[in-house]
């Protein structure tokens, strides 16, 4: 079957369904008046499940030991395609990653695939939509490959919303590019506390210790590389004014373009919390508050069927592979990237000037009829490429070698 074949095929099957993918839509950015935050995306996870159901898709709720992950799965034998669907929310703030716009688009590429299997008979293999629960932060794709939710996929596949990109203005999106690596940890500083004024001599001023572990880092900023990113704040550090501190702490996050990299560099900040407990004499304790967030490791082959899928309705994808484009987020699919072979694309939606990720500006865009528009029309080249992964044995042979090339290339 033919890509350009694959693409109309899913494309007509996503039109038909788009009336209840806005509804779907519709419910998941309700949420943004109660945010649904890691871990507890239950009303998601219903309203997920029941669309799918009322399909006719077999679905798994509750899956691999994760309340609000899901699968659902249509086919059988053969190689497996599985489309990442995320719908977690910001505290506060909702859906300012628009996390309501990667599930839909997803949603809408499983059902196209479905539908071209159900019009194609010939065609074997697996097509899965699995719920990825709790990616701001926790790393809920990392708990599903370790309980084995990927460990029998040939591509996973999905897109990630961003406002205009203004050093390549004329692009909808990029389709080839990478992401920083991300851990993140508290450092808790824990002194002795005594009367601020009458016996200040008696105490061990935790809150200094905070303090000379922030300066720290901030002096380590200019010693580090131009796409490191260190990002510190003070949550805790005293209860009141006339009390030595006896306890603090210090929430930090440490990004680099690679896993290898920011390891190093984790240390080094590490580093710098030791230094501040030895000076002020506070015992440190150092947690972990995330898994290891990889790097992302775009597929080529991937990467490029999803570009000129999306050239077929005139939208223009980033996707030079001579310049391994970096941005400065993070996420967990990183972490598939490293266990098969993936796709993570990034498409702009329109926004107002300056207007961020993480930001009521965005949480307001993602959820307008032409952002929902956008990720059908997203949807529909992410189920042309799935499809072709199902189809095509050189193009699925070619998926695999260039994840062999990267392996090697670490």
């Amino acid at each position: 079957m033919s890509a350009n074949k694959n693409f109309h095929i899913t494309a007509q099957a996503i039109d038909a369904h788009d009336p209840e993918l806005r509804e779907l839509n519709l419910k998941l950015t309700q949420i943004h008046d109660n945010p649904e935050t890691c871990y507890k995306e239950y009303k998601a996870h219903e309203n997920i499940t029941q669309f799918l159901e009322a399909k006719g898709v077999t679905v798994e709720r509750h899956a691999f030991g994760l309340e609000t992950s899901f699968v659902a799965e249509y086919g059988k034998g053969g190689r497996v395609v599985t489309y990442c669907a995320e719908y977690d929310a910001l505290p506060v703030i909702g859906h300012g990653c628009g996390h309501n716009l990667i599930c839909v688009s997803s949603v809408a590429a499983f059902l196209g695939v479905v539908e071209a299997m159900k019009t194609d008979p010939s065609i074997t293999g697996r097509v899965r939509l699995l719920g990825c629960p709790a990616e701001e932060g926790e790393g809920g794709k990392i708990r599903l490959i370790n309980a084995g939710a990927y460990k029998d996929v040939d591509a996973a596949i999905m897109t990630h919303p961003t406002p205009f990109a203004s050093k390549m203005p004329e692009a909808d999106g990029i389709a080839y590019g990478t992401c920083l690596a991300a851990v993140g940890f508290l450092a808790k500083f824990k002194g002795r506390p005594a009367h601020a004024a009458a016996m200040p001599w008696a105490g061990i001023n935790a809150a200094d210790a905070a303090s000379l572990a922030y300066n720290a880092v901030g002096l380590l900023r200019q010693h580090i590389k131009p796409n490191d990113r260190i990002n510190i704040i003070i949550p805790q550090a005293g209860t009141g004014h006339n009390v030595i501190p006896d306890t603090s702490t210090v929430r930090v996050s440490v990004r680099s373009e690679t896993s290898s990299q920011m390891e190093e560099l984790r240390t080094r900040v590490e580093n710098c919390c030791k230094g501040a407990a030895l000076a002020t004499g506070c015992s440190l304790e150092l947690l972990a508050v995330m898994d290891p967030y990889a790097d992302l490791r775009p597929n080529e082959s991937l990467c490029n069927e999803f570009t000129q899928n999306m050239a077929l309705s005139g939208k223009k994808y980033y996707n030079d592979q001579s310049v391994r484009d970096l941005s400065c987020f993070s996420t967990d699919m990183g972490n598939v990237s490293y266990e098969v072979p993936s796709f993570h694309g990034n498409f702009c939606i329109q926004t107002d000037a300056d207007v961020a990720l993480h930001t009521a500006g965005f949480r307001d865009a993602a959820r307008k009829p032409d952002a929902h528009a956008l990720a059908m029309g997203v949807g529909k080249g992410m189920a042309g490429a799935g499809l072709r992964v199902l189809t095509d044995e050189a193009f699925a042979t070619e998926v695999r070698e260039d994840f062999k090339r990267d392996q090697a290339a670490r």
